[in-house]
Order: structure tokens, then sequence, then C-alpha cells
């Protein structure tokens, strides 16, 4: 089936919910994009810093760019200019370029802070005490260049959905923990980033707004030589 098709398709899935698609292009080649830019998409993921610099130059303008990879704190200063949403913050020194990097470029950007919800080593994420600890702190004050709009986890890669069902209801029971609980001019929280291609059905059932799909809309994909 064709970009278009498979966007088209996702979407049609995704009514009636809240959830938004993040078409995730990385590795995937710029015509690719263009078809789906060209049928109406707008919002495109990526995880590698210097692929998301390229294709930004190179695409149109009004393409919303979401960095979903793990980001590097020396990377921040070559995507601050114009990405629309970090998903993976998942350390306050990482938060804290952010916000220097927001500054230089007068911008607000925006992020969600990742929560560690696999039960796997691998994944990136802070724990809900460290976030709890951070928001129950002063330490907001001083992020004048960034706007917490959410929170973003992986659920553990198993074919268990039982267990990606709780891990997703988990990180949703926690969002609104949060948003009961805490407010600040820099907390804005709207967003729940879960949901990828082998798991997103779960994800909207369980409340997410964004879910990330990358090989059910592009094939699998290209790996450089």
């Amino acid at each position: 089936m064709a970009v278009a098709d498979q966007i088209k398709s996702i979407n049609k899935e995704l009514e009636g919910s809240p959830a938004k698609l993040i078409a995730v292009s990385k590795t995937k080649p710029n015509e690719l994009i263009v078809e789906a830019y060209e049928n109406g998409h707008r919002a495109f993921g990526e995880n590698k810093v210097q692929e998301l610099v390229d294709k930004s130059e190179t695409l149109p303008k009004d393409i919303e760019w979401h960095m979903i990879g793990h980001l590097q704190r020396n990377k921040v200063k070559y995507i601050a200019p114009f990405v629309h949403l970090i998903h993976g913050v998942d350390t306050i020194k990482l938060l804290k370029e952010i916000n220097k990097e927001g500054g230089k470029n007068d911008r607000v950007i925006s992020c969600l802070l990742q929560v560690h919800i696999a039960e796997e080593s691998t994944k990136f994420g802070f724990s809900e005490n460290e976030i709890e600890e951070f928001l129950g702190s002063n330490q907001l004050d001083e992020f004048e260049h960034v706007n917490i709009i959410g929170l973003m986890g992986m659920a553990t890669n198993t074919s268990d959905q039982t267990q990606v069902r709780r891990e997703f209801a988990g990180l949703k029971s926690f969002f609104e923990t949060l948003k009961s609980k805490y407010t600040h001019a820099h907390l804005n929280l709207s967003e729940i980033s879960m949901g990828m291609s082998g798991d997103y059905q779960i994800a909207v059932e369980e409340g997410s707004t964004m879910v990330r799909i990358g090989s059910t809309i592009f094939g699998a994909r290209n790996y450089p030589n």
C-alpha cells in the first residue's frame, strides 16, 4: 500500500480519539516524506539529529519536526532553531541544555518528559519519583525557554499485550496525577506520546494523544551500509 494510503488508513483508525499521528520517517528518503506531505500530512518524527537537520533544510518549512530519539546534550544546538517537539527528555541536564539553546534562538521549545515504564534496562527515562521531585521543587522557575507539555513512554518489547496495556495505563494514570498536583507557567500538560507500529492500538485505547508510527507507513527500516 502506498504511503499516502497507509496514512489515510491510520488516521481513519484514530478518528474519535485524541491521538495524532507522528509519521516516523527515520532512514526514509525525502521522496516518501514528500508523498505524505502532498497528501496533507505535516508531522514527522526523526531519531537522529543529523538526519533531522538535513531533512529540515531541504523539505517544506511548514513541516512539524518531532525529535523522537535519544538526544545528546551536545546536539541540542543543531535542532533548537526549528524543532517542533522533543519527545525524549530523560534528564534534567538535557532539559537545561534545551532551555539554554532555546534562549539563544529566542524560542520556547516544547518538550515531553520521558518516563521509564518498560521492564527493560535499555530504555531511557525518568522514574516517576524523579519527575515528582523535580516538579515539586522550584527548579522549573529557571526554565523560561522550555514548555513541558506532557509525557512520553515506550512499552516493553514483548508479545504480552496485557503487560503493554498495563504499562500504558500506568503512564496515563501518572499523567493525570501530575495534572492534578502541579501547576506552573512552564508546565502545560496536554500530551501523552505512547504507542508505535506494534502497539499503537493499545496505546490509543489507554489514552495516548500521539502515536509514533514508521514501519506500518513506510515499510521496513532502511539501514545504511
